[in-house]
């Protein structure tokens, strides 16, 4: 290592060369690095779902969840299946070991469950997928007091726009209604024609198809037949012939049936800042950056904005990309400021020139850093800047301790090349003991099991890459460039201003000198004198930081929430409850988001809302829906639900307002109240939902006593102070008539 070192600080082309190598390289690298608010991993997850239209929650059990789980259970490489049943669909989740193959037991639980022969006839085709995080961009709301048909219509259109944008490949329509045309067909129009049903059914699908009618070669080339009967609209099936008489006069469908062209009977509704909206989701798909797409995206809308029809908004919505710009905007403030305080306190003691040169050992790690990551497979995220952000002030710690050492020593030596290389090598063994124990305190987060272990190894990697390279500049760089510079006598000097500023520097070390002759070296000291007092009080202190820890007073949590820009409140009520009864509740929490929002700003006059927009929804919740994905959890539900709504309100950014997220999460949920017949209503603020502080899991073959249990356990959770948001997984189904 000596060697090494003596050999680079003698060779400084060669040390500047690899400095230059990495600066380059890493510059290289940024821009073509992938962008996205999380990281991308996929999930040792299979989910199954199975639709069954119309079966009520214990008949999907008995008819599917349970056939399915006794087909799997005991496959190889299976750790764990988790199932629900609800109204009209089936939902399997097959957890497997960790280190599987998964898209080989992917292929082995799609062949079990096609092998399956006793589901109803009346079940739909088993969907079986492996579960994925989607990288979720932004939302925009298409919203306007006009008609249902109109307002989807126009979405779509704008769905189409986004997707062919430069950089961008993924947009989809969310709470949209699907277009449905039926035909509602009398009993007595039909006996009046002497017609049965099957007769109409026999018709519509003779009639309403296209059909190839093959070529026919002419003396100007070959042309194509295709007889055109397929019906879209209303009109088109009106007019299909059921009867053609001989006379010439025909029964149409019109005549005996009611076509009605329009959406299907979902209970689903979307309201943005108070008016009828629809939304499209934008993705980032393969190696695309989050904040292009956001800038492209934003840039259509500005521009879009003039040729909309009157009364119709779109709205950028959710920008997920905002919070990794914020990340970034801070990693690279913090940055700049650090190198700026290192030159400057630096300055205060040694030389500028060496100031400068240690100073350059943050932007050499950085991006050292990021010539790497690529081959690590890792992106630009909130986490890997975290990382970034953690170890920034680290990194220059080498680098200030190998350029102060080479002071000491050129002073000494009056030799800039010889005091550079003792200076690093007499310190070389501490300072890679020292990066060491820096790592290994990281470390345990790059072994952690799970997704959340795969997501977590993002920060230990970024930060260990970083020190290496930082080790890497304090010992085989920086004594390249102390070494090579024309030396200079301490005192005196060729000019005014660097005798009055080497004055300054006397003045500001004599005064550090004097502290430390004054108090630090008396304190010493002492503590040296009474040896046992000075390690009884250390081991006091010690104690006494256990105890806190273990008496509760210092709280432990394993992953502190990251507050998000918006809040959620979903919504649960008792199954069954009609549509209408949804949507007043839901217009009930969405007042008292508004009554927040009003409280809050007349505290804070003169500065923006606090609320910037509001979603509400009836028959979906969006929202927990993406958490969910997220954290790879496990799910039933049906299509929309009469009984279920969403509430979401975006925060102002943090920078213009004076108010945490979770302050105003607790103001709404004390504002909301209690609601009649609410089976759950819960509050959620953090921006990647890490499931509930407190979990726990009852079972047991008899589901009363299941719900007995889960009902006492409830209550006593109740009964303690500061727990809230207490629910369980059971959802009654619908009244039946037997």
């Amino acid at each position: 290592m000596n060697r090494a070192i003596a050999w680079c600080a003698e060779n400084s082309v060669a040390a500047n060369l690899a400095m230059v190598v990495i600066l380059v390289v890493g510059l290289g690298t940024l821009p073509r690095l992938r962008q996205e608010l999380i990281p991308s991993l996929e999930l040792d997850t299979v989910a199954i779902s199975i639709p069954y239209p119309g079966a009520s929650p214990a008949e999907v059990e008995s008819s599917i969840t349970n056939r399915v789980e006794e087909k799997l259970q005991g496959g190889p490489g299976i750790k764990r299946i988790r199932s629900s049943s609800a109204e009209g669909v089936s939902s399997v989740t097959v957890e497997l070991l960790t280190g599987e193959d998964v898209r080989r037991r992917l292929d082995e639980i799609r062949a079990s469950v096609d092998a399956i022969d006793t589901f109803p006839a009346e079940a739909e085709e088993p969907m079986i997928q492996q579960v994925e995080i989607e990288n979720r961009v932004l939302n925009l709301a298409v919203s306007g007091a006009v008609d249902e048909w109109t307002l989807t219509r126009l979405a779509q259109r704008l769905r189409d726009d986004i997707a062919s944008l430069p950089g961008v490949s993924d947009a989809r329509l969310q709470m949209a209604r699907p277009y449905e045309l039926s035909i509602e067909v009398s009993e007595s129009d039909l006996d009046r024609h002497g017609l049965r049903f099957d007769d109409v059914v026999r018709a519509v699908r003779r009639s309403s198809l296209d059909l190839p009618g093959g070529g026919v070669k002419t003396d100007t080339g070959e042309i194509l037949l295709r007889a055109k009967g397929q019906a879209y609209g209303r009109a088109e099936f009106e007019r299909i012939a059921l009867v053609s008489r001989s006379d010439g006069t025909r029964l149409s469908l019109g005549d005996v049936a009611t076509v009605v062209d329009g959406f299907a009977e979902a209970d689903q509704r979307a309201r943005f800042d108070g008016e009828p909206a629809l939304l499209i989701q934008v993705f980032r798909q393969g190696d695309q950056k989050s904040l292009a797409i956001s800038r492209v995206v934003r840039a259509y809308v500005e521009q879009k904005q003039a040729s909309l029809p009157e009364g119709i908004a779109l709205t950028v919505w959710q920008d997920d990309s905002r919070v990794l710009g914020d990340r970034l905007d801070t990693m690279l403030r913090n940055g700049r400021g650090g190198f700026l305080l290192v030159v400057i306190i630096l300055s205060l003691f040694l030389r500028l020139r060496l100031a400068l040169w240690v100073s350059l050992g943050i932007p050499i790690s950085f991006l050292g850093a990021v010539a790497m990551l690529p081959m690590l497979d890792i992106s630009i995220n909130f986490i890997s800047l975290l990382g970034f952000i953690i170890v920034l002030g680290i990194v220059v710690d080498d680098a200030i301790v190998v350029g102060e050492n080479a002071h000491v020593e050129q002073s000494r030596t009056q030799s800039n090349l010889r005091g550079a290389i003792l200076g690093a090598q007499t310190i070389v063994v501490p300072v890679a003991f020292g990066v060491l124990t820096t790592i290994a305190a990281f470390m345990p987060l790059a072994v952690l099991p799970g997704p959340m272990g795969r997501m977590t190894r993002v920060l230990p990697i970024v930060v260990v890459a970083c020190l290496v390279f930082s080790v890497l500049e304090a010992m085989f760089i920086l004594p390249a460039h102390l070494g090579h510079g024309r030396r200079r006598p301490e005192e005196g000097g060729s000019t005014r201003i660097s005798r009055g500023w080497r004055a300054f520097q006397s003045r500001i070390a004599d005064g550090l000198q004097r502290g430390i002759d004054s108090l630090y070296l008396p304190l010493l000291r002492r503590a040296i004198a009474l040896r046992y007092l000075t390690v009884s009080l250390a081991l006091a202190l010690l104690i006494v930081t256990v105890g806190l820890f273990g008496g509760g007073w210092l709280k432990f949590v394993f992953q502190t929430p990251v507050e998000a820009d918006f809040i959620v409140a979903d919504l649960t009520l008792s199954s069954g409850t009609p549509f209408h009864v949804t949507a007043r509740a839901i217009e009930r929490l969405e007042a008292a988001a508004m009554e927040v929002r009003d409280q809050v700003d007349r505290e804070n006059p003169g500065r923006p809302s606090v609320f910037t927009h509001a979603l509400s929804s009836v028959g979906e919740q969006p929202m927990q829906a993406r958490q969910r994905q997220m954290s790879a959890a496990m799910g039933a539900s049906a299509a929309s639900q009469s009984n279920i709504g969403e509430v979401q309100v975006e925060v102002v950014g943090f920078r213009e307002r004076d108010i945490g997220v979770t302050e105003l999460t607790r103001r709404w949920r004390e504002a909301a109240g209690d609601f009649p017949g609410v089976e759950e209503l819960t509050f959620e603020s953090s921006l990647v939902d890490v499931g509930a502080p407190i979990e726990i899991e009852l079972s047991g073959a008899d589901l009363e006593s299941l719900r007995a249990g889960a009902e006492a356990v409830k209550q006593h959770l109740a009964s303690h102070p500061g727990v809230f948001d207490i629910t369980d997984s059971f959802r009654g189904g619908k009244q039946e008539l037997e």
